[in-house]
């Protein structure tokens, strides 16, 4: 019981620094996305050390709040892999920061 204690502090904490980090773009969070290897494709801190500031190219991220994209930990981005259409109901489960629910309202 107490790895599974030590394994959900560990998670809170990441998750915690990844909020602060979009939250305060100045400190730099040091970490990857939700998978946490450092390539690039998963979800690093993009110059500014924001956690989502590189996950969207600019017009995925048009119109999208900043702070939004920011705080995004690309740890499914379901606009990327579904292919959404006109009229169809998208749910998206956990959608975090929101980024992903309004990136993919615009095509629905």
């Amino acid at each position: 019981m107490a790895e599974l204690t030590d394994i959900r502090e560990t998670v809170r904490e990441k998750y915690a620094a990844a909020v602060r980090a979009a939250a305060e773009p100045n400190i730099t969070a040091g970490r990857g996305g939700c998978c946490g290897s450092g390539e690039p494709s998963c979800g690093l801190a993009d110059a500014a050390g924001v956690f989502g500031g590189g996950l969207y190219d600019e017009a995925t991220g048009a119109d999208i709040p900043e702070a939004a994209l920011n705080a995004s930990l690309g740890c499914g981005v379901p606009s990327a892999v579904a292919d959404l259409s006109d009229g169809e109901t998208v749910l998206d489960l956990g959608s975090g920061a929101g980024a992903d629910v309004l990136i993919s309202a615009r095509r629905v």
